[in-house]
């Protein structure tokens, strides 16, 4: 599953609003600012334990374990871990949100994602999941105009068109016909982009810790009435180890994209996402003996440099934007050395 995404424009953790001069500005020098270098590793590790998260769910989906009890058990970890530091008494008035039925929306389009992505898991590659989840920049980039009013400009859309034919790509007629499970990672991908977009609505409206808060309430809610009808016991603390595992990579993934872009801007750090193709390939072979197709990583390809594109013309109008309001420069003399 993709969690590269930056919803929140805005960068806000529970510590507040991480402002430019922390976080740096995207043209400043690195060498200038070990917090970017920081940024930039916490951003690189971040993908290989959400690549173990989608490793470790193929795998309790091979040992018989229902992708439903998965999903449960994702929630049900991370619930836990983020209630244990984020919750009413450490954090008084956490729970108030001004927008809850976008709260619980969000939530449960995240619950989609993650049940989708474990069911086509089953008999889909690593690689061919993720490929596909990271077209959900370019579906954002899409919806964005009539639902938030961003429109894209010709160059957005002509990246999101050379995207959405790398998908195509994947998606071929005789892999569709082959693996049907397709859909249902295009279904995860869809309800990621319109959880992103929800998440930017939620930005103007409640801080970062609510909206963490009730992340992973919404996918519990759900599950926890099904429980009775999914639940089997599993057969070894192999299994045991293995679904808390599934939790503590969703979390400690989560909580390291949010320590990098508390260092770094997110125009810095996006590119680096897609370090978790490489990580789904390599664990995909390790543990399964996968080996991608050629139209996988052709479409892989396409979808990655679509996704580029899209970063360096956001970039570019981000300096453009910054250069029209700067104050004109001042005619100062050097100092003297």
């Amino acid at each position: 599953m993709v969690y590269g995404l930056d919803p929140d424009r805005s960068r806000k953790t529970g510590r507040g609003d991480v402002s430019a001069r922390q976080a740096g500005e995207p043209g400043a020098s690195i060498a200038r600012d070990p917090r970017r270098l920081v940024g930039i590793a916490l951003m690189c590790v971040a993908p290989v334990f959400f690549a173990s998260l989608d490793a470790t769910g193929k795998v309790l989906a091979g040992t018989g374990v229902d992708p439903l009890l998965t999903t449960f058990m994702r929630y049900a970890v991370n619930v836990a871990l983020v209630t244990a530091f984020l919750n009413p008494v450490t954090r008084p008035g956490v729970a108030r949100s001004r927008r809850l039925p976008l709260q619980i929306l969000r939530s449960l389009l995240l619950f989609g994602s993650t049940a989708c992505n474990f069911l086509a898991l089953r008999s889909l590659q690593l690689a061919e999941t993720i490929s596909i989840q990271f077209a959900a920049p370019l579906a954002v980039a899409l919806l964005a105009g009539p639902l938030l009013g961003e429109w894209s400009s010709r160059m957005r859309l002509a990246a999101v068109a050379t995207g959405f034919v790398g998908v195509l790509v994947i998606v071929r007629p005789d892999a569709l016909v082959a693996k049907p499970a397709i859909l249902l990672s295009l279904g995860a991908m869809l309800c990621y982009a319109v959880y992103v977009i929800v998440t930017r609505k939620l930005a103007a409206h409640d801080s970062t810790a609510t909206t963490v808060f009730y992340a992973g309430l919404g996918g519990l809610a759900v599950m926890s009435p099904l429980l009775p009808w999914i639940w089997t016991a599993p057969d070894s603390g192999r299994v045991w180890g293995l679904l808390i595992a599934v939790g503590l990579f969703g979390t400690i993934g989560h909580w390291l994209l949010v320590l990098a872009h508390a260092r770094a801007p997110a125009s810095l750090l996006a590119p680096f996402i897609y370090t978790q193709i490489l990580w789904s390939v390599l664990l995909g072979y390790l543990l399964f003996g996968d080996v991608p197709s050629l139209w996988t990583m052709l479409g892989a390809g396409i979808i990655v440099a679509s996704g580029l594109a899209l970063l360096a013309e956001d970039a570019f109008m981000r300096r453009h934007a910054r250069r029209r309001d700067a104050p004109p420069p001042r005619d100062e003399t050097p100092p003297q050395r």
